[in-house]
């Protein structure tokens, strides 16, 4: 039975649902133990100085739901008795670098699978039936500063100023020259300055503390086999250095292009982050700019997210559509009654293939030319738009609740794994709220299974 009644469940539902779930289905973790396993040897012997498979997927989820860094993650393990019994902790207290280490392994694809996972135990309660779905697109920002010519080449130079500052660490006798004195200045300058021919004269001025910099790297990497003592982190920086040369020279092309000589430079040849290079430019209709990547989502009535698709580029929302459909009736081996979403979805082509797969009600919200929306009445069509603005609080919910706006880890894989590991800290937050009104009688839905 679900520990409820002893004081520390009962204060944490979220967490002895989970909890249950996790015992009731140890194919959940065996679904995260390649990633987590990794490049490790196991060993069942003797005191572990690692955690356990099952303790990095439930320190991933306890994290996720608390909303807490690495840093504080670490405290609540001695601080907090939920945390101790909830991570099945036996004295052993991990630091923050080991548990961040092994809950980056867990793929944002083996995510998605433990997603589909929890839903399908959801969709067994009686939580969720997939009669009918919503969907709809937001952007989650990656943490970069407003990308422009002008501070893409100013990071460009600090970077490269900061790789050689620790190479002549490992290396007393490379010699390199400082350009930020007179870069920093030039930088803020090209800010603060309105006039056309003046900046130009500055991008030119400050291009050439660039080309500077850009010789200074390229040069380490030619002489780098006549160093002498070469240590494995000399090679490390050497290499980082290799790699970091065709992003100057990225930024320094398109500045020439698009500064001095006035050239329109295509987005999917920019780059608008030395630091986070996946991130995507994304417009929205006549919304602001913003940065970072389109997230897809999938809603049923029960408010679980059903599918997660997280995008390259700034695809529209038309070319989500049949995908998004397709993944839902493969994972869940429903076909939904009804589907719904706004206007930005609707097209002829996957108005046929919601069809085609068996769907009976298909509602765009909005609609043009000769395109009709397909209803078993009039009312249905109503109820079924109306429906539709509950994915947008459900948006709302996960970016405020789960801190979605913006994705502050770094790297591609890791910010698929946010945008997973917060879907799923919100679904079971879900989950938890029907079974507690399930469990009081509610709605009527036995809770037998899972007890």
């Amino acid at each position: 039975m679900l520990k409820f009644k002893e004081p520390n469940w009962e204060r944490n539902p979220e967490f002895a649902l989970i909890d249950t779930v996790l015992e009731e289905h140890p194919e959940l973790i065996r679904m995260m133990k390649d990633d987590v396993c990794r490049g490790s040897a196991e060993s069942n012997f003797g005191r572990q100085d690692t955690p356990s498979v099952e303790q990095i997927v439930r320190g991933a989820i306890y994290k996720q739901l608390r909303n807490i860094d690495y840093a504080d993650f670490e405290g609540h393990q001695d601080d907090s008795k939920i945390c101790e019994t909830f991570l099945k902790l036996d004295r052993k207290i991990f630091s923050e670098k080991t548990w961040q280490k092994y809950i980056a392994r867990i793929s944002g694809d083996s995510l998605d699978k433990l997603m589909v996972s929890l839903n399908k135990i959801a969709i067994g309660l009686g939580y969720e039936d997939l009669k009918k779905i919503v969907e709809d697109s937001t952007v989650v920002e990656t943490n970069i500063h407003y990308p422009t010519n002008n501070s893409l080449m100013w990071d460009c130079i600090k970077e490269s100023h900061r790789l050689l500052s620790h190479l002549k660490e490992e290396i007393d006798t490379i010699d390199y020259r400082n350009y930020m004195v007179d870069a920093k200045k030039t930088y803020f300058k090209i800010n603060n300055t309105k006039c056309e021919d003046k900046r130009v004269k500055l991008f030119k001025k400050q291009l050439v503390n660039f080309t500077k910099a850009i010789n200074q790297l390229s040069n380490v990497v030619k002489k780098k086999l006549i160093f002498g003592a070469i240590n494995v982190k000399t090679m490390a920086l050497t290499m980082e250095i290799k790699d970091f040369l065709p992003i100057m020279q990225q930024v320094h092309s398109i500045t020439v292009r698009h500064e001095i000589n006035k050239e329109k430079v295509p987005n999917e040849e920019k780059i608008f982050s030395i630091y986070e290079r996946h991130t995507d430019i994304i417009v929205k209709g006549k919304r602001d700019v913003q940065f970072g990547h389109k997230v897809d989502l999938v809603g049923g009535r029960s408010h679980l997210i059903l599918g997660v698709a997280i995008a390259k580029g700034n695809p529209g929302d038309t070319t989500f559509y049949q995908d998004a459909t397709d993944k839902i009736i493969n994972d869940y081996g429903i076909v939904p009654e009804s589907s719904v979403t706004d206007g930005g979805y609707a097209s002829l082509k996957n108005q046929e293939h919601a069809k085609s797969v068996g769907i009976k009600n298909i509602v765009f919200n909005k609609i043009v030319g000769s395109l009709k929306n397909i209803a078993s009445s009039k009312n249905m069509e109503t109820r079924l738009k109306k429906w539709r603005s509950s994915i947008e609080a459900i948006i709302s919910n996960l970016k405020r609740g789960f801190d979605l706006r913006r994705c502050m880890w770094k790297g591609r894989a890791h910010f698929d794994q946010k945008v997973y590991w917060s879907v799923i800290g919100y679904n079971i937050r879900v989950i938890t709220a029907h079974f507690l009104k399930a469990l009081t009688g509610g709605d009527g839905v036995a809770v037998a299974a899972v007890t």
